[in-house]
């Protein structure tokens, strides 16, 4: 209140002009807020660039997904979001629903910015099932639940953790109003990630100190009341941050083991430059995280260039019994510079996670998930065939396109390197290929269409394979994008790409002969938007 009484004083034109200049800024908000509803209303959702089955918002500047949880046959997809301009800044939680993970409904921005005190930074929700936050007021005598909203304060110069619930489904929010819930007192404590410890009954949060490289790992009886465990970190990290951490168990494939992951978003300092995902595994008793093997090099999520902050999904249902995640397709070396105007960001697909064995070692494999295959139609096959043969085949049955997925299975056999020339035109490509010699799958978006707009932005990205006769590529193909799975998900690489127009033909390629094609399938995708999600 002092604040703002100095303010007025000090106004030129005493507290009369000062109201009226207060009315003017309103009169504009509610004008601006009007325009970009009405811009929002009548998109088609296919403008150039605009992916087809990616979420994108509607319009202005999206990052980090947050709060992905299930609740009541709904999966819930909060993100960072700028209201106010396709650029970061006056952060808050942009909100979407779906109910199968892959046709999203746009809903109003859940959790605002408040001028002058902070922005709404990172953080994740849960579902208090039984009510031991005691905000739940839930109209149905039966049903004690809601959700809860657990994000980053992010004051002038400092970040503390705030929670904020809803009573409707996550339609409305109100935020606790002893907040905040935790506090280190810190300018660079961030992205709380709290999630049900069902052995020990409580609620575990995972945040870090992202300055120091450094996890800081709480627990709660009800949500509101934060005690520090124990710190994890920085595991081999000497330079950059530690952004959105995730502490989650994963299946160990083809046995009843699981092992605790440990989930750390960094920036910078990835193998493609730039942000990045690395995960630890290890051993967590409610309290403390222990590497596993801390003598190993670092290892990575995917080897792309556009796959950060990633979030899994709380609470999924039961009869699932999986663990699913999404990431920001974007990287901070460019994310406020990319080519599109009107939006700008947008999410990977969805993808399951488990562990899998290769030798003595554990690496994580990820895999689309399977409900993607609805928006499959038109299907291209052909089997054992030369890349001459399946070029021919391609060409005959005029086979061109920008929104597609694509299984190949390639026998390189003495070709020094077979691939896909993907989004091709007279002008440009982006390759997905296997180079023999070096025993790499890699994505090469060098001359994928308009790559002008920073110098961080064309190259090759690459990453190394377990020895095998054969290659496997699951490729995901949309306007601005490629994620490539490699080898049943062994290893993945996620590149945004933004071709020319009609940049749309596919083509198969080797160096030198003596490659095989196993087996290609394309699938043209429907697009997930339509006038009653928009």
């Amino acid at each position: 209140m002092r604040k703002f009484a100095r303010i007025v004083s000090n106004h030129p034109h005493g507290e009369f002009q000062f109201a009226k200049d207060r009315l003017l800024l309103f009169v504009f908000y509610l004008i601006t807020t009007f325009l970009s509803q009405s811009v929002a209303q009548n998109l088609s959702y296919d403008e150039p660039w605009r992916p087809q089955y990616h979420f994108t918002p509607s319009v202005n500047f999206m990052n980090d997904p947050n709060g992905t949880v299930y609740y009541k046959g709904e999966y819930h997809l909060f993100y960072q979001y700028n209201p106010e301009g396709n650029t970061w800044g006056h952060m808050g939680w942009g909100h979407a629903v779906s109910t199968d993970l892959v046709h999203w409904q746009n809903l109003p921005i859940a959790l605002h910015e408040q001028p002058g005190k902070y922005m709404i930074f990172s953080g994740s929700a849960v579902v208090d099932w039984n009510n031991s936050s005691g905000l739940c007021k839930n109209p149905e005598p039966d049903d004690r639940s809601c959700l809860i909203a657990i994000y980053t304060a992010a004051y002038k110069d400092k970040q503390k953790q705030h929670i904020a619930f809803s009573n409707d489904r996550g339609r409305t929010w109100t935020n606790y109003s002893g907040n905040p819930v935790a506090d280190l007192d810190a300018p660079d404590f961030r992205d709380p990630n709290v999630f049900w410890y069902e052995s020990q009954h409580k609620w575990v949060m995972v945040a870090v100190r992202a300055d120091e490289r450094m996890l800081v790992i709480f627990d709660s009886p009800d949500l509101k009341h934060w005690t520090k465990r124990s710190t994890f970190g920085p595991a081999g990290d000497t330079a950059g941050q530690w952004e959105c951490p995730d502490l989650v168990q994963l299946p160990v494939e083809g046995t009843k083991e699981k092992k605790w992951v440990l989930i750390i978003n960094r920036n910078p300092g990835a193998p493609a430059g730039g942000t990045g995902v690395r995960y630890v595994i290890g051993n967590f008793d409610g309290a403390n995280f222990v590497s596993e093997t801390p003598d190993l090099p670092v290892l990575w999520a995917d080897w792309g260039k556009d796959f950060y902050a990633t979030n899994t999904w709380n609470d999924l249902p039961q009869s699932g019994a999986r663990a699913v995640w999404i990431g920001w397709f974007s990287n901070w070396q460019y994310a406020n510079v990319e080519p599109t105007k009107l939006w700008r960001g947008a999410m990977s697909i969805p993808r399951t996670l488990a562990l899998r064995r290769y030798g003595e070692q554990l690496r994580l494999a990820q895999r689309p998930i399977r409900e993607l295959e609805q928006l499959r139609h038109t299907t291209f096959t052909i089997l054992n065939a030369s890349v001459g043969e399946v070029n021919k085949k391609i060409r005959e049955a005029g086979l061109k396109g920008e929104v597609y997925e694509l299984e190949a299975e390639l026998q390189p056999g003495s070709a020094g390197e077979v691939g896909l020339r993907l989004r091709k035109s007279q002008s440009g490509e982006t390759l997905v290929g296997f180079d023999r010699k070096r025993s790499e799958v890699f994505v090469d978006r060098t001359r994928s269409g308009e790559v002008s707009f920073s110098k961080d932005f064309p190259g090759r990205h690459a990453a190394r394979l377990e020895p095998q006769t054969t290659i496997k590529l699951h490729v995901f193909v949309d306007r601005s994008s490629i994620e490539v799975f490699a080898n049943d998900g062994e290893r993945v690489i996620s590149d945004r790409i933004y071709p020319t127009q009609g940049s749309d033909e596919i083509q198969l390629y080797e160096e030198n002969r003596g490659g095989k094609v196993v087996s290609l399938t394309i699938w043209n995708l429907d697009p997930i938007w339509s006038k009653e999600t928009q």
